[in-house]
């Protein structure tokens, strides 16, 4: 029932308690949706929150029901996911496995920029994947200083395509990779990743499907 709906007579007005329960029930199936479109476009709780512009705590909470997003945070979510509000609340969108096969042709990958590079997330109609892969084009910068690198649950490999690139890895020795060369690390380590020059930075990754419990 809305609010301000007028009862028929006979009805009998819901109790707070049943309100409450209606709440709970609405705030964890538009968690639900929102974790199942997250996911379906290939961002990591760390990807969307730079992507939002939201913390990743917020977005956690939401995603399980335990917090209700304003409506100015549903429209950055919905920008930062690069779909309508509509997706956002539609029921189809829940996570369902529809296929075991997908194709990505060249240059149809989903758009995603986050600070350091700018992204085309593949293969996002294979839904509940293990390994998220996409096309990274790394941005030049200065070094980083220890407190910029991030660190996460999972594993990550990168292949270079093109260009000259400086791998950061915590408490190793900082690692410059060309085209050909190929890179495996923990992402539970702090890491980062540059371009050295001007010639365009392309690198081929695929990280391990994670979220916080």
């Amino acid at each position: 029932m809305v609010e301000n709906e007028k009862l028929a007579p006979g009805d009998t007005p819901p109790s707070e308690e049943d309100w409450e329960v209606e709440r709970k029930r609405l705030r964890a199936e538009l968690g639900a949706r929102m974790k199942a479109v997250r996911q379906s476009g290939g961002l990591t709780l760390d990807a969307a929150a730079q992507a939002t512009g939201l913390a990743l705590s917020t977005i956690h909470k939401i995603e399980n029901g335990r917090a209700s997003p304003s409506y100015e945070n549903l429209v950055r979510i919905a920008r930062g996911y690069g779909v309508s509000l509509e997706q956002l609340y539609a029921a189809d969108h829940d996570s369902r496995q529809t296929t075991r096969m997908t194709v990505t042709r060249a240059g149809e990958g989903a758009p995603v920029r986050v600070t350091g590079y700018r992204s085309e997330v593949l293969c996002n109609a294979l839904t509940d994947k293990k390994i998220i892969p996409l096309v990274a084009r790394i941005d030049r910068r200065a070094p980083y200083a220890p407190e910029e690198l991030q660190s996460h649950a999972g594993e990550e490999t990168l292949y270079v395509l093109s260009g000259r690139i400086e791998l950061v890895v915590e408490h190793y020795k900082p690692v410059v990779l060309e085209p050909g060369d190929c890179a495996y690390f923990d992402s539970t380590l702090a890491h980062g990743l540059r371009a050295l020059d001007d010639t365009e930075a392309v690198v081929f990754w695929a990280g391990t499907q994670f979220d916080v419990d």
